[in-house]
């Protein structure tokens, strides 16, 4: 019997960080990550974030998936394409799918509209329009024309961003929905934005403890030197609190010191509670849905008001950019689809298995996928019957007239 010595051993073993090589141009570095999308428009500064993240990460736990359905519009099966496998594997190098569909929406929620580019395809899409996609990116886009678009889109080999003019047929443009209540200038959520900033804004100069101190001196100024005397009064006595460690400072004994910070009464608060509760109806976002204490029917409502209309948003441009005529004859068109039993718990899901086997609607191996048990080798756990029947072995199949046999 043949060991492999260890020279042999020696000779085909690889390691990454010594195989590396000092010399070799990997492109421009960054301690941060530069393609990663951030909030703008003092949107990272303000509590919406965390309402735009919660949705976008919902739509990220979608699955889509380029598919093929049967003439009743139902989905019939899968499509190995790179499109599918940006969309349920890798979108490009630097991010999966579930990423990338959150870059997606958060991208969407931020700009009001966003551009996903092929970045990576088989033939020019610019010549032919039956082409695979091996990549997706978003790009934000600059300038609107009339037959195309200019982009700026990460180029993931520079590790730089570049301005690119590309044709509206090839790039998948997506408008946020909720376009009207999020992105437009007098809109809700941008109304709430600025009132936040202010209020931000306020509360600095409060955390700044200002004295507000009005100094009452013992003769009158009219003259320039008694202004000048005044002036150096003012900075003698503070200097004196700065250089103090309990904040003490001396006066004359003629001199009057009259404080005039007070609390100042403003509705900035009550107009922030107001939007706040105004932009949570109009997205059917509720507090519970950002606790993740939301029962049932309020997760429905977010669901079906909120997270569908972004997704449908996302597949129709998918489908009217990334698949050609012929294929959507062919039925193909890219799908979401959500995890039913997401939110069940397992006294409503063992409910919910039996009434899906007991009227054939699921089989015994594919309730068990769903709940993330390997399948049974039983050959009857594939049968698609009521399990709680006993199967007749002398049915015989139902054979066809003879006067329609070919």
């Amino acid at each position: 019997m043949y060991r492999e010595s260890f020279t042999d051993r020696l000779n085909r073993a690889w390691n990454a960080f010594r195989s590396r090589e000092p010399t070799q141009y990997h492109g421009v570095s960054s301690s941060v990550r530069p393609d990663r999308s951030r909030l703008s428009r003092g949107n990272d500064r303000s509590v919406v974030s965390a309402i735009y993240n919660k949705i976008a990460v919902e739509v990220s736990m979608l699955r889509f998936t380029h598919g093929r359905s049967n003439e009743d519009n139902i989905f019939h099966s899968r499509i190995s394409s790179g499109l599918d496998e940006c969309l349920n594997i890798e979108a490009n190098i630097d991010q999966s799918n579930v990423s990338f569909i959150q870059d997606v929406v958060l991208s969407m929620i931020d700009e009001g509209v966003v551009a996903v580019v092929p970045v990576d395809t088989n033939f020019d899409p610019r010549i032919s329009g039956h082409y695979d996609i091996r990549s997706l990116r978003t790009a934000q886009i600059l300038e609107w024309m009339p037959r195309h678009v200019r982009v700026r889109l990460y180029n993931d080999r520079s590790g730089l961003y570049e301005e690119l003019i590309l044709p509206k047929s090839m790039v998948a443009i997506i408008e946020n929905p909720f376009y009207a209540v999020m992105n437009e200038p007098n809109g809700t959520a941008q109304r709430l934005t600025q009132a936040l900033n202010q209020l931000d804004a306020i509360g600095e100069h409060n955390a700044s403890v200002p004295l507000d101190l009005i100094i009452q001196l013992p003769y009158t100024i009219k003259s320039e030197a008694r202004k000048q005397e005044a002036e150096k009064r003012i900075k003698d006595i503070n200097m004196q609190l700065s250089q103090s460690k309990r904040g003490i400072a001396y006066t004359d004994g003629v001199e009057k010191i009259v404080q005039l910070n007070r609390a100042v009464e403003h509705k900035l608060m009550e107009t922030v509670e107001y939007l706040t509760k105004l932009l949570y109806g109009q997205l059917g976002v509720t507090e519970e849905i950002l606790l993740g204490t939301a029962d049932e029917q309020v997760s429905l409502n977010f669901a079906q008001g909120t997270i569908r209309p972004i997704a449908v948003a996302i597949c129709s441009e998918f489908n009217r950019k990334f698949t050609t005529r012929t294929g959507r004859t062919q039925g193909q068109s890219v799908m979401y689809f959500k995890d039913p039993f997401g939110l069940v718990t397992v006294d409503a899901l063992a409910s919910a298995a039996d009434r899906f086997t007991r009227n054939e609607i699921l089989s015994s191996n594919e309730i068990r996928s769903l709940i993330g048990f390997r399948p049974s080798d039983d050959p009857r756990a594939d049968e698609l019957r009521n399990k709680n029947l006993n199967a007749s072995p002398d049915i015989a199949p139902v054979m066809a007239p003879a006067g329609d046999a070919d």
